[in-house]
């Protein structure tokens, strides 16, 4: 039985949306917690939101096998990893786990679980520059920039590796989850 499903897409895609959008349907699905070195906001819980690692417990789980795919984000100093006893767990307690990674991630969610890849893509780049020119109206010109060139690269390079590309459309997510839902009975996940 599948048990592990990736959603993945630019920043803004509605990946977080859809992944709620399930999760609220069907009790059994869950969100992969990930293991990071950043430091908790207020409101935020441990093994709830992520798994909270100081720099030396996150190198030890690496050093263990625990965190066997992780990236760095410079621009935050911060570490990322898929969190193997997170996923194991949730599998063993008859879950469907949901883990919104990159592409290294889903590559290894898919070689070592079976996970199906699923990448969320906008109507249109230009569509989605106005989407999240209107999500996020604090960012500068340089890093709005920034971001759409992550999101075109996501696209070009990214999107073909996955099992199913989606597009969500504006106003459409109640669609887009159906579709996604659609493709997960497809696949063999036990709604």
């Amino acid at each position: 039985m599948k048990q592990v499903v990736v959603i993945a897409g630019p920043s803004g895609s509605g990946k977080n949306a859809i992944i709620n959008g399930i999760i609220a349907r069907f009790p059994h699905c869950e969100r992969l917690v990930t293991a990071t070195t950043r430091l908790m906001r207020p409101g935020e819980a441990d093994g709830i939101d992520y798994h909270f690692f100081s720099q030396e417990r996150f190198d030890e789980e690496l050093a263990a096998g625990n965190i066997p795919e992780h990236r760095f984000v410079p621009s935050l100093g911060t570490y990322y990893g898929t969190y193997i006893p997170d996923v194991e767990q949730r599998m063993k307690d008859g879950h469907i786990v949901f883990a919104q990674v990159d592409i290294e991630g889903a590559q290894f969610l898919k070689e070592r679980y079976g996970a199906t890849t699923i990448f969320i893509m906008p109507e249109s780049v230009e569509q989605f520059r106005s989407r999240l020119r209107a999500r996020n109206p604090e960012w500068t010109e340089r890093e709005f920039d920034t971001r759409m060139r992550i999101t075109e690269n996501e696209l070009r390079v990214h999107a073909p590796q996955y099992d199913y590309r989606v597009v969500n459309a504006d106003g459409a997510l109640a669609e887009t989850i159906e579709k996604v839902i659609e493709i997960l009975r497809k696949e063999g996940y036990n709604l």
